[in-house]
């Protein structure tokens, strides 16, 4: 078994094991299991039946990381998306008041015209297109964006009027759950220990059973059905002249944070060449194809999740710790009990849901991936203003499309005041327009 292992995913050649693929497979999906539970309760906001979602996040989840797993080899998981899932049910069918199947059938078109493009190979043309000097600041944004999320759910970091943010209730049960969480993961990380991060998640839920913060719910339920919301997209609909730039929306967002993502990611893990990345054509494709089919199972956009980080971390290199953790999503449909034990937030005093069960994985794969930044040109500052307003704007903005824009638009910028233009790619420039439109459309 494991020969055969070794030939389909190169183990030996990436300098991994199974038992490491496997443990890191493990660890991306207990740091992205919320995802199962935050995903029905978003879109059954929209009407959609909540248990139909959640069956739908597991199966689209799994499907997305496989492809990513059999077609580009690489330990990076893929779900539907944090704020994509917002944009769909909050802003195209509350706000605009579309249907949620008419959303749907935009998420299908999106994902047909990522396709489109990933086998034409503009989107990985984007990823060579990027200076090194953003590829790295986008990862280490990415890397304070993630660590202000652990911050946020372990509840050391909450939100005040007057500075916007400042440190939480030290009393709060959640903040001992994390703090313990964190002190074994980073003891453990001192020690040169696998299983660092796991260790922390697994420190974390023990002394939240025992607080009482951490519910168990059991075992084992029966699969829900994803029959009242599959194959139940308007693609006519979506193709009304009002609801075309929805379209144009999720294709925006799912483009930038599936590469910001993948990026950052690639940058922890040590997947980059020479500042481009090897088999980009098929990490996309993955993501492409994934969100075609989460607009017909009926699911927002899937993008390469930044979590998969979790795993890099403990040490994944190919795509059998993608394997791993796409088994693992489909659990959810018979394990969904033992998962929500892991995934389901914890209602703090302040009234803010909490995840402290997951969130010392969080803060600790941040500090990785803070590693970039030593690799940026700081002799240079056309290299690094733009790297450095892309840092900030990511965790600052809480977003990484906005992180990535700002970026281009000051590097291109500086790029024609300085009369440096031959250093632009065209695809720089032409994405660069597209971002100014949409900033003067807003």
């Amino acid at each position: 078994m494991n020969a055969r292992l070794d030939r389909l995913f190169h183990l030996t050649e990436s300098g991994s094991t199974v038992r490491t693929e496997v443990l890191a497979g493990v660890t991306t999906f207990m740091t992205m299991s919320y995802i199962i539970f935050v995903q029905p309760a978003v879109l059954s906001t929209t009407g959609m039946d909540f248990q139909a979602v959640l069956a739908a996040t597991c199966i689209v989840s799994a499907l997305s990381t496989f492809l990513m797993a059999f077609l580009a080899n690489y330990p990076i998981a893929v779900a539907p998306a944090m704020g994509h899932n917002f944009f769909f049910a909050f802003t195209v069918v509350a706000g605009m008041h579309y249907s949620w199947q008419i959303a749907l059938g935009a998420v299908f078109i999106s994902g047909i015209v990522f396709l489109i493009m990933s086998v034409w190979g503009v989107r990985e043309a984007l990823v060579y297109a990027i200076p090194d000097s953003l590829k790295r600041g986008i990862a280490v944004g990415i890397g304070l964006l993630i660590t202000l999320v652990g911050l946020e759910w372990s509840g050391l970091v909450t939100a005040n009027p007057a500075t916007l943010l400042t440190l939480g209730n030290l009393h709060e049960p959640a903040v001992w759950m994390s703090g313990a969480g964190l002190m074994v993961a980073c003891s453990l990380l001192v020690r040169r220990s696998r299983g660092a991060i796991l260790a922390g998640i697994l420190t974390s839920t023990i002394i939240g059973l025992m607080l009482g913060v951490v519910r168990f719910h059991g075992v084992v339920s029966a699969p829900p059905s994803i029959a009242s919301i599959a194959f139940k997209l308007d693609v006519l609909g979506a193709f009304k002249l009002g609801a075309i730039p929805v379209i144009f929306i999720f294709f925006f967002l799912d483009l930038f944070d599936s590469i910001g993502s993948l990026i950052g990611i690639a940058e922890q893990g040590g997947f980059m060449r020479k500042g481009e990345l090897p088999r980009a054509r098929e990490a996309l494709l993955a993501d492409a194809i994934g969100t075609s089919i989460a607009g017909l199972l009926g699911n927002s956009p899937v993008v390469s999740y930044i979590e998969s980080a979790a795993g890099v971390a403990e040490g994944a290199k190919t795509g059998l710790a993608s394997v791993v953790t796409g088994l693992l999503m489909l659990s959810g449909l018979f394990f969904a009990p033992l998962a929500q034990m892991v995934g389901e937030g914890y209602k703090a005093a302040s009234g803010l849901t909490l995840y402290p069960t997951v969130a010392p994985a969080l803060i600790v794969v941040g500090a990785f991936m803070m590693r970039g930044a030593g690799r940026i040109e700081w002799s240079d500052p056309l290299e690094y203003i733009p790297a450095f307003i892309t840092m900030a704007l990511i965790p600052f903005t809480f977003s990484i499309t906005d992180g990535i824009a700002f970026g281009f638009i000051s590097y291109v910028a500086l790029c024609l005041t300085s009369g440096r233009w031959r250093k632009l790619h065209w695809l720089m420039v032409l994405f660069t327009a597209l971002f100014l439109v949409r900033y003067i459309a807003l």
